[in-house]
């Protein structure tokens, strides 16, 4: 207790708050990196005309609710008053697009990667730079304004994704890390910098467009894991901390994505590892030690934080209708008078699930809430399919929504394993899905035909990842890597519980599989009739 509260008065500490779909979290660890003190926040994204967002308003209170109980947590806990940290660190929800003019002003509400409305964009971006352009990232929906003619493109000045517009708030710096700068548009992984030659196809691309810009001069400047991104200025101090206490002039390491927190956190930027985040979306993550033989629709290229290249499967839905339907039991058990333990209602039902039957007994389940750009949906309709010859029981019920919330993950990391051929040397799973022990776990080992390895300090999420890579930046040897400050200072001794997928269950999944992909029409029926 001494020893953290020395930590803490003398600055010894780094905080890490990370922007999720659903949760604003602020975690400070102390000189060993493990967690001393966390608060966090609730939100939630709304669809207003037609765009998924959140507005100004919700970052900054969100962002200042989540300190301000952090700040409690310490006093509680330690009885000491915050007033300054050895590093701060920013991270949030991968890419979307937040333009900006010349007096910072944000042009159009901030469109989140949940949004698939840059289709035409995307194509287009991907057939000229011979390189997949996901639908989220925020080249895509730069060029698909531009295609739509929107006022707001001959204004920009500036143009960063969420936790680049915190951070540039908070210090003065229109910097990214080079992760979720890689979502931003295409890194060259030997120069680590936006790829020069594929910046000189678009500007040529949009050259009949008369813009006053190019587009080099309105990205932000890409920085790579321990590099210093400026102080927090006594400005970013009263916007951060409400209360005033905060001191301004602490160093802030380079704001990452989540994508790239989540390797942190598992311990797998090193090349051959990769690591499966399972929450709002799910995405897996596979640091290459090779390229791909081409451009895959369903594959992203972008980086770990150090600037490796990755091989990402995004899927932009997982557990939220599976929320949705145990909610739905709660409600159910509340009607009854029963006062419902959640934690206990979702261990009690995904532990149900393994009593189903392998294939689920002839259920399907698409869990589109959104769009799915990996089987070509625009929009979701959530759905439960059965024949009146279905073994439709409780376990198969919770054991076919598990199982959807993470097939198009699995069709998209089959065309790395199977036909890329890709090796990897560890999988580790992280995020909500794997909170019920060896339920999650087990499904996603079935889904990969591999082991899978969760560890201890996977649960602590991205705000705890984000909190290391600020400690990287101030507590790193001259010298040390990103791999083995994680290694040594950080993971040392840990090695998590791995489970190897059972046999029985491979095949239930690849029977699931294949009715999942025969049932897409009746998505895409529920989409064009159900407006």
């Amino acid at each position: 207790m001494g020893d953290i509260k020395n930590a803490i008065t003398s600055g010894k500490t780094a905080l890490g708050i990370e922007f999720g779909s659903t949760r604003i979290k602020a975690v400070l660890v102390g000189e060993d990196n493990a967690p001393i003190a966390s608060g966090a926040h609730d939100w939630e994204n709304r669809l207003e005309n037609n765009i998924w967002t959140y507005t100004e308003d919700d970052i900054w209170t969100g962002l200042q609710d989540s300190y301000t109980k952090m700040a409690a947590d310490v006093k509680e806990k330690y009885g000491v008053t915050l007033e300054t940290v050895g590093a701060i660190g920013f991270s949030a929800m991968m890419h979307g697009y937040m333009p900006f003019n010349k007096e910072g002003k944000l042009l159009v509400p901030f469109r989140t990667w949940r949004n698939s409305i840059t289709e035409q964009a995307s194509e287009k971006l991907t057939e000229e730079f011979n390189y997949h352009i996901p639908q989220r990232w925020s080249i895509a929906h730069l060029y698909q304004a531009i295609l739509n003619k929107e006022d707001h493109i001959k204004d920009i000045d500036f143009i960063t994704t969420l936790e680049g517009f915190i951070h540039w708030k908070l210090t003065g710096e229109k910097v990214l890390g080079v992760g979720e700068a890689s979502g931003m548009f295409p890194i060259d992984t030997a120069t680590k910098n936006y790829n020069e030659s594929m910046i000189a196809k678009f500007d040529k691309l949009v050259e009949g467009d008369n813009l006053p810009w190019k587009l080099k001069d309105i990205l932000p400047k890409v920085l790579l894991a321990g590099d210093k991104a400026g102080t927090l200025t006594e400005e970013g101090a009263k916007l951060l901390d409400v209360s005033g206490n905060l001191k301004a002039g602490i160093p802030l390491c380079p704001p990452e994505g989540d994508a790239e927190t989540g390797m942190v956190c598992t311990n797998s930027v090193a090349k051959r590892t990769c690591n499966v985040s399972a929450g709002t979306s799910v995405f897996a993550n596979v640091v290459l030690d090779k390229d791909l033989s081409k451009v895959y629709p369903e594959i992203d290229l972008v980086c770990t934080p150090t600037g490796n290249l990755v091989a990402m499967v995004h899927c932009n839905n997982c557990t939220s209708d599976l929320n949705a339907w145990v909610n739905i039991f709660k409600e159910f058990a509340e009607s009854f008078g029963i006062d419902v333990d959640m934690n206990k209602l979702f261990g009690t039902l995904y532990n149900k699930a393994l009593e189903g039957d392998k294939d689920c007994g002839g259920l399907l389940a698409y869990n589109y809430f959104s769009g799915e750009h990996i089987t070509n949906f625009e929009e979701g309709r959530p759905l439960v399919v059965r024949t009146p010859e279905s073994k439709f029981n409780l376990a198969n019920f919770i054991r076919v929504n598990l199982m959807t919330a993470l097939s198009t993950l699995k069709i998209g990391c089959d065309i790395l394993l199977k036909e890329e051929k890709v090796g990897l040397d560890k999988i580790y799973g992280h995020g909500g899905l794997f909170k019920t022990k060896g339920v999650g776990q087990g499904i996603l080992a079935a889904a990969l035909n591999a082991p899978v390895t969760v560890m201890e300090t996977a649960g602590e999420g991205g705000a705890w990842g984000i909190a290391v890579l600020a400690s990287y930046m101030i507590n790193k040897a001259d010298g040390e890597t990103l791999d083995d400050y994680l290694n040594e200072k950080v993971f040392a001794g840990q090695t998590g519980e791995t489970m190897d997928p059972d046999p029985e269950d491979v095949k239930g999944f690849d029977v699931f599989i294949e009715r999942y992909r025969k049932g897409l029409p009746i998505q895409r029926a529920a989409v064009d009739s159900l407006k």
